[in-house]
Order: C-alpha cells, then sequence, then structure tokens
C-alpha cells in the first residue's frame, strides 16, 4: 500500500497556534513558527494550517506569516483560511505550500473549487468538510463561519466536491474536535465508501490505536490530528510530540 500519511494539525488564531474543543474554548498552544521547527526535526510526513478566523472576519489569508512559514517548513504543508479568490491560491502557492484547503468558499461559492482545481491541479485542491450531528442524531454539514448546521449530508458534500474537482477530502468532526476519544468510524465509512477521492480523518484521535482504527476499519487514505500532537498526559501538558519510528511502521504494515 501507500505510505500512510500522518499529518498534524495546526491552527492559528491572531497569529498564535490554539487548539480547540469542538470548534470552541480554545486554548493558546504557543507559536506556529516554533512548532514548524519542531516538526521539521520530527520530520512528519505534512502539516495542514488552518486559520480559523480568516474567513469569519471576512480578511486575507495572512501571506506574510505563510510566507514565513514557507520559509522554515522542510516538509509539505498545506494552508487553509480566508482562500476566496485565484489571486489569494497564487500567493499561496508562492509561499511555499503544496495544497490549499478550502472550506467556507465551497459552501458559498461551489464553482470555485473548479476553477482552483484547474488552476493548480485536482492534487492541491482539498476541501475541508465541517461534520456535525443535529439533534436528531443525523450527521450534516457545518458552517463555522454562522456556527450553525446545514441540510446537506457529508456524503453530498462530499460527493460534490469530488465532482467539482477537489482531489482530496478532509473531513472533520465538530463533536469529537479536541476530545482524544477516537475518530467517528461510521461517518468515515460512509463517506470513504461513496468517493473515489483520498480523505482525510480530523476530530477524535488521541493515541496511535485511534490512527490505526481509522486507517484499518474506516478505510481513509491519510490521519490527521490536532490535541493528540499537541498535548502530552492526562493533564493536558503542551508537548508537541509525533509517532515514534516504530509506531509509524506498525501503521504502514497493516
Amino acid at each position: 500500500m501507500l505510505q500512510t500519511r500522518i499529518i498534524p494539525v495546526l491552527l492559528l488564531k491572531n497569529k498564535g497556534l490554539v487548539k480547540s474543543i469542538k470548534f470552541k474554548d480554545f486554548t493558546y498552544v504557543g507559536d506556529p513558527i516554533n512548532a514548524v521547527r519542531i516538526f521539521n526535526e520530527k520530520e512528519v510526513d505534512e502539516i495542514v494550517l488552518l486559520d480559523i478566523n480568516a474567513s469569519k472576519e471576512k480578511r486575507e489569508p495572512n501571506f506574510d506569516l505563510i510566507a514565513e512559514i514557507g520559509s522554515e517548513a522542510f516538509v509539505p504543508f498545506a494552508y487553509g483560511g480566508g482562500i476566496s479568490e485565484i489571486s489569494h491560491v497564487k500567493k499561496i502557492m508562492y509561499a511555499g505550500a503544496e495544497k490549499v484547503v478550502i472550506n467556507s468558499a465551497f459552501l458559498q461559492k461551489p464553482s470555485f473549487i473548479t476553477e482552483v482545481s484547474e488552476y493548480i491541479g485536482s492534487s492541491s485542491t482539498v476541501v475541508s468538510i465541517d461534520v456535525k450531528k443535529n439533534l436528531w442524531g443525523k450527521y450534516r454539514g457545518f458552517t463555522h463561519i454562522q456556527n450553525k448546521i446545514i441540510d446537506n449530508t457529508p456524503v453530498e458534500l462530499a460527493q460534490k466536491a469530488e465532482q467539482l474537482g477537489a482531489g482530496e477530502l478532509f473531513i472533520n468532526s465538530v463533536d469529537l474536535d479536541g476530545m482524544m476519544t477516537g475518530y467517528d468510524l461510521i461517518l468515515l465509512q460512509e463517506i470513504c465508501k461513496n468517493v473515489s477521492i483520498p480523505v482525510v480523518a480530523c476530530g477524535g484521535a488521541g493515541k496511535i490505536t485511534d490512527l490505526r482504527d481509522a486507517l484499518q476499519k474506516a478505510n481513509v487514505d491519510a490521519v490527521a490530528a490536532g490535541s493528540m500532537f499537541v498535548f502530552h498526559g492526562k493533564h493536558r501538558a503542551v508537548l508537541i510530540n509525533y509517532p515514534n519510528k516504530e509506531e509509524i511502521s506498525s501503521l504502514q504494515n497493516l
């Protein structure tokens, strides 16, 4: 099989690195540049950086920060947040990013995904889909800008993203964000069964077996996590970490 990708996700807020629980209750965990340097040393597969306020504040991506990250990152990185124009994509890729991650613009202007895909290629075009259960326990899409559940199911959104030209899906469970109790395997299984492009699981990972379950039981193509890679121990002390070679090897040989 192809090498399993294990991806740290860094949330950017006001130029700082934060971690959330269920998309709220933010905790400051450090400087993003320092985190990138540490992940460089740990030789991570790739990094995803998401500016969680850019779209909500209707502002452009912080290109200076992205350029600084690009100059420090010796591993592939993807950037998301505030991307709504091709000029944004051009500047981000020029700064050294390998991929762009699009969330809000996908919901607001779906044709933009096709435009981006045609410009930089589908393999560099990632659509991020946030998922939350409604009052009846049904999976639905979620918009963090309006902080509400939308009518579309995750499968509908995933299939639409694929049809528009996305080359990868980043699926994030709002209900499990920061909980470290494991991924939503049922959600991931359903999406993986209904699309043919790579799916990245995010939201809920707390230990190496959670990564293994998502890969083995849900058949995702990659696993991403935030809390698991920035917290340590039951008291959630801030300590940037990453699976060791033996743990990674165990995931490669499923």
